[in-house]
């Protein structure tokens, strides 16, 4: 089974560093969704797993071994970091052929992965007429011409329509269940958490979170309940025997932290408390990203 794995990592441009002592891994047989503010260093850590640029300490591997002595690299990796890579002026299917031809995949495969990546329709056309979602499809049908082991796709979902967006999602998944390493930088939160299994969190260079979703979410925020009742005083009485601390809002409401619906409704209804409003408050991953990355973003604006 191949994995990326980094070590050490570290790339300076003159005085700036842009990626400061990265240690990480991303494992076959899961989706890593990969994170961090504008200017984290995400695009230049894939560049130099890539092999597009040189680090200045450490080491990026896939398989075990640096991109650039990869005997077959289109067969071992799948990327996309551009989505405008392609030239204009060639055909979808002209623009895999060529990519297919330079590292002997047959002809049969571009055709596979137009259909697979929904622009078999479209393959005759030049992509200089794409729209920015087509062109992400392209590209991720380039990503996944050599069939590899390892799948590495900068925003993906950018320029997607809603269909677009769900089977992406359905991609991603099923390339991991696959057992292939995909690691997949976005800046969409929301999307995220719907496919990542891991989280690799950059910010200002360095490694901030390398742990799981879930895990993660849990760690840096707070489940709550938000409910609304005629009897506050009662109520707060009886949460405050079962050691909740419920905390009263100007509209009438009360919050209670690290609480579930599962556990506030039965106890009101022994205590014969009227309940007009009971709803849950699950944190998000934006939530738990938000409360990690606040004093990481490079680039931030004032509030109006």
């Amino acid at each position: 089974m191949t994995s990326i794995d980094v070590s050490n990592l570290t790339k300076e441009y003159g005085a700036v560093r842009a990626v400061d002592g990265l240690t990480f891994s991303v494992r076959p047989g899961r989706v890593t969704g990969f994170l961090g503010p504008n200017g984290a260093g995400k695009s230049t850590t894939m560049r130099l797993v890539l092999g597009l640029d040189r680090p200045t300490s450490g080491t990026a591997t896939v398989g075990g071994s640096p991109y650039r002595e990869l005997d077959e690299p289109l067969r071992a990796v799948g990327a996309l970091l551009d989505a405008r890579a392609a030239l204009g002026s060639r055909t979808a299917r002209g623009h895999l052929r060529v990519l297919a031809a330079t590292v002997g995949i047959p002809a049969s495969r571009v055709d596979e992965v137009l259909e697979q990546t929904g622009i078999a329709s479209v393959a005759g056309r030049r992509v200089g007429t794409f729209s920015l979602g087509m062109r992400q499809r392209l590209g991720i049908a380039s990503a996944l011409l050599g069939d590899p082991a390892v799948v590495m796709l900068d925003e993906p979902s950018n320029g997607l329509d809603p269909e677009g967006i769900i089977w992406i999602r359905e991609l991603l998944r099923g390339l991991a269940r696959d057992g292939r390493a995909v690691l997949v930088s976005s800046h969409l939160m929301g999307e995220t958490e719907t496919f990542a299994d891991h989280l690799v969190v950059l910010g200002k260079g360095r490694l901030l979170a390398d742990t799981g979703t879930r895990e993660f979410i849990e760690s840096l925020t707070t489940r709550r309940v938000r409910l609304r009742t005629t009897e506050g005083g009662r109520l707060a009485e009886a949460l405050r025997r079962k050691g909740y601390e419920p905390v009263p809002a100007d509209d009438g409401s009360w919050t209670v932290d690290d609480a579930r619906v599962a556990d506030i409704g039965p106890l009101a209804a022994r205590e014969g408390i009227p309940i007009l409003e009971l709803a849950g408050e699950e944190p998000s991953l934006e939530d738990a990203y938000l409360a990690l990355t606040a004093g990481e973003a490079e680039y931030t604006a004032k509030e109006a």
